[in-house]
């Protein structure tokens, strides 16, 4: 407020403050596989299982996608999309098929259809177990912040499921976990006899309605973690072999006496016992993808500014009230924000060399909801009048 030249006040406009940063949504599906009917050169957004069967002609024997859209909803799912992968003039096709891992492939490649998408967080082939296909799936999760929910197989047993994952625990495992054994439930297309399914699009609905009710930061297992629609797992696993089986980073579907089938089990694919990776919980490596996300697209606007100390002290202020508000809602371990998290946005995170490239640099760390140090995220923006 200013005063005029008589002496009374007035009221100037002045511009505005730094954006703030909005978390963005954390539990947006992409189901991928063949269904009787729709596009296959864009994946269409379906906001319910109805929405899917006017788009891709609902359920079909001849296809694991539609069912796990279904559990994906029965079970607090409520946003995703959905892309079909068809054979010649439409034939079906499936995740056993040299065809459709070629044309999954060609889906996320440039100018593919996933590249089309602008968020999607939870990624699911239901059936699919190749190996080399899954890790290829698994890195493409990873370029796009995406945590990747694969499946056994359907014969897997105790014995033979921690050999199926070689080939499936590399580099970018850390953005993918493993479900087993398969589910049975009710099929609407036999009279409701139960028929075995793919744990992926019930965990991608407990994920779902996990980060509605609790946050991202919450592991979406234990009794609570119950999957709608279930009747039993396919195998029914003792304390003994759950134990071991998540010794090796498998996360078991097992069923308890009034609690019915839950998911119990929240590692990453790079949570094996003796890898003592940091991230071997999946909460605590979608709570960093979250943040990452947020952060990136929230600090956009600093492609405008000079790169220097003004701009620095402008984002750790936009960054770190995202984090307070984060903090606030229990996401992080400490009492206070100091032990919660920090950031960095300064001389020593962004050099003279970065400065010359246009680049700042913003390092965030946070304490998980687990005994650990802090989870350091180096998040790089485009500065100086560069163009995101």
């Amino acid at each position: 407020m200013d005063e005029s030249r008589n002496g009374s006040p007035c009221i100037t406009e002045s511009p505005g403050s730094v954006p703030p940063i909005t978390g963005v949504a954390t539990s947006i599906a992409l189901v991928i596989g063949w269904s009787p009917r729709g596009p296959t050169d864009q994946a269409l957004r379906v906001k319910s299982f109805s929405d899917y069967e006017r788009d891709y002609g609902g359920l079909d024997r001849g296809s694991l996608l539609g069912y796990a859209v279904r559990h994906f909803y029965e079970n607090g799912g409520s946003d995703a999309y959905v892309l079909r992968i068809a054979g010649a003039d439409g034939a079906v096709t499936g995740p056993a098929d040299a065809a459709f891992h070629a044309a999954l492939a060609a889906a996320f490649d440039t100018g593919g259809a996933v590249g089309r998408i602008d968020l999607f967080n939870i990624l699911c082939v239901p059936g699919l177990t190749d190996a080399a296909t899954v890790q290829m799936m698994q890195r493409r999760a990873r370029e796009r912040r995406a945590f990747l929910i694969a499946d056994c197989a359907e014969t897997d047993t105790v014995a033979t499921v921690i050999d199926s994952l070689a080939g499936k625990t590399g580099a970018d495992a850390l953005n993918s976990a493993l479900y087993f054994p398969w589910v049975e439930a009710p099929d609407p297309l036999q009279a409701n006899a139960l028929r075995a399914f793919p744990p992926c699009g019930f965990v991608a609905g407990v994920i779902a309605r996990t980060d509605t009710s609790h946050g991202v930061w919450k592991a979406p297992a234990g009794i609570d973690a119950g999957l709608t629609g279930a009747a039993r797992p396919s195998i029914l696993l003792s304390d003994v072999e759950e134990s071991e089986l998540s010794r090796h980073a498998i996360n078991c579907v097992r069923s308890f006496p009034g609690r019915g089938t839950v998911v119990f089990g929240s590692r990453t694919l790079a949570g094996d016992n003796d890898r003592g990776s940091e991230w071997k919980f999946i909460p605590v490596r979608r709570m960093a993808l979250f943040l990452e996300e947020s952060l990136f697209r929230g600090t956009k606007w600093a492609a405008f500014e000079p790169n220097g100390e003004p701009l620095w002290a402008e984002i750790r202020l936009s960054v770190g009230a995202f984090m307070q508000d984060v903090f606030r809602q229990g996401a992080f371990a400490g009492a206070a924000p100091p032990q919660a998290f920090f950031v960095k946005c300064d001389a020593a995170t962004t050099t003279q060399a970065d400065i010359d490239r246009g680049v700042v640099n913003i390092v965030v760390g946070f304490a998980p909801l687990r005994p650990a140090e802090f989870i350091i995220l180096t998040i790089q923006q485009l500065a100086g009048g560069a163009r995101a």
